[in-house]
């Protein structure tokens, strides 16, 4: 792929007939080679985003770029190097695993090729279901069935639209493990999704869509690390009436509490006092934590923040 760029999205707008903007000038560009999570509430324009980049709707104006290719102009050549796995598990109920797969490779156009199509199945856990037909599947299943569609043509980048939904937590973790082996193998994945545990756990990025606008695009941990909140809760042994005055130089909170009153540093690693200094300030007031933990924001939380502030 030319410079690196898998997809190269320029103001990208789509705009229905009945004047709902679902897609706002989107510019955005996906490297090879990572997991980009696109998050977003309901009809924030996460699936219009991407059924845009396949092809499946066309864009009121703006380009996108596969590898350097133009998603209509080239429209052949730049679907051949996607995978797309849609929400909705559209299948053959009375189809086989193995047929259904194998079909799917033959819509591009690709050679018969048995071993890489029992590679897929394999690598999905589907090797022991290949013979049965998918209505008998569970909908996990059903779910690994679409992965292996998708990746039946040998494509370089993996679309994942809602990719665990309406599986249990075992299988949701047993899907991510998998994720992360797929772009062990070079394939670029962009998922969008509602679990954004999902995303904090796979993502290398991640992409904030809200009302059509991309509202932040960013490096996981750069996001967490600038917004995420650092705190280092303090479990007093006596309740305390106030912060003593002798502390007032550190943004220091007091928490009442049935279980012990809780004194709450809110800090940044990198720029404010460590914590033995704090703890020796503590004890020279005479303050003795029972017990001490910290806390750092999820990737939960910053998602709300960003999205409420819109």
């Amino acid at each position: 792929m030319e410079n690196n760029t898998a997809i190269k999205i320029t103001a990208l707008k789509k705009i229905y007939d009945n004047g709902f903007k679902a897609l706002n000038s989107i510019d955005l560009e996906i490297s090879r080679g990572e997991i980009f999570a696109l998050l977003g509430p309901n009809g924030a324009g996460k699936t219009t985003l991407i059924n845009a980049v396949c092809g499946i709707v066309r864009p009121s104006s703006g380009t996108v770029a596969i590898a350097g290719y133009d998603n209509i102009m080239q429209y052949r050549e730049a679907r051949s190097l996607v995978g797309l796995v849609p929400q909705e598990l559209a299948t053959d109920s009375f189809e086989t695993v193995w047929n259904t797969v194998t079909f799917s490779r033959g819509l591009f156009g690709k050679a018969h090729n048995p071993r890489h199509i029992e590679d897929i199945l394999k690598r999905l856990s589907l090797w022991d279901k290949k013979d049965e037909q998918i209505r008998f599947l569970s909908g996990g299943m059903k779910r690994r069935v679409m992965v292996a569609k998708a990746l039946s043509h040998e494509p370089e980048i993996l679309f994942l639209d809602e990719p665990t939904a309406g599986v249990d937590v075992e299988l949701r973790k047993s899907m991510w493990a998998q994720v992360r082996d797929l772009r062990e193998t070079g394939i670029t994945i962009i998922l969008t999704t509602h679990y954004i545990e999902e995303a904090q756990e796979m993502a290398d990025r991640v992409g904030i869509i809200n009302k059509g606008h991309l509202i932040l695009t960013e490096d996981k941990n750069d996001l967490m690390q600038k917004m995420g909140k650092r705190q280092m809760i303090f479990v007093l042994r006596e309740p305390l009436a106030a912060i003593p005055t002798g502390l007032g130089s550190y943004p220091l909170t007091l928490e009442k509490d049935e279980n012990g009153d809780r004194l709450i540093l809110t800090y940044d690693p990198e720029t404010e006092n460590d914590i033995s200094d704090v703890l020796d300030n503590l004890k020279s007031q005479g303050i003795r934590p029972k017990d001490i933990y910290s806390y750092q924001s999820s990737l939960e939380e910053i998602f709300i923040k960003l999205v409420e502030a819109k």
